[in-house]
């Protein structure tokens, strides 16, 4: 189990080209606005205030980068389909989302957030089938686990990747998670160092 030590916010911007430059691994958090990005990066890193959380959705327009144990990245990016916001915002944060996930070198898995509780949204197969035309390298994080009693939770996720079989010859990685108990935390970081230690080896060939 991978052992957080330190997790410390590095840098906010807009533009990819100002993104830290020192080629660690990064793993990128998206998701709808409101469906729990900035509470699970708290409790996988283990600082309550470490991403700023908000009960009012699509807070955050900008790319936020957070070194953990001074080896890799967690990054916060904007959430996606808040239809409150005026459609030059929205513009704006499609080009900051499309130039990161698509021209981020040292991106090296982006965690797609998806809430439990909803059967499959438009907007979020969309973006799914997107990552997939683009072969971006993708994982599956349902949120708000402690949300549903285990029967219903069950019978969300196996919903929802039977969905997405329809479209996928092979699913990508999925985890089941809550913010408020800590559910899928041991998972998430321990596929990280595997990934993290994958390419270590990789690097050493």
């Amino acid at each position: 189990m991978m052992e957080i030590r330190s997790a410390t916010f590095v840098v906010s911007n807009t533009d990819v080209g100002k993104c830290p430059r020192d080629g660690r691994p990064e793993y990128a958090f998206i998701g709808r606005s409101n469906v729990g990005k900035s509470s699970l990066i708290n409790m996988l890193t283990g600082r309550k205030g470490l991403a700023m959380t908000s009960a009012t959705p699509g807070k955050t327009l900008l790319i936020n980068h957070f070194l953990v144990n001074d080896r890799w990245y967690i990054v916060d990016l904007p959430g996606y389909g808040y239809a409150q916001r005026g459609r030059r915002v929205q513009e704006q944060i499609r080009r900051i989302i499309e130039s990161y996930v698509l021209h981020r070198e040292q991106m090296t898995c982006l965690f797609v957030l998806v809430d439990v509780r909803h059967s499959p949204q438009a907007i979020d197969l969309e973006f799914i089938e997107w990552l997939g035309e683009n072969g971006v390298p993708f994982a599956l994080v349902f949120t708000k686990a402690d949300k549903l009693k285990p029967g219903a939770l069950k019978a969300n996720v196996q919903a929802y990747l039977k969905h997405l079989e329809g479209q996928w010859e092979e699913l990508p990685p999925s985890f089941v998670t809550s913010a408020e108990s800590r559910l899928g935390r041991e998972e998430l970081l321990g596929f990280i160092e595997n990934v993290n230690k994958t390419l270590q080896q990789n690097q050493q060939k």
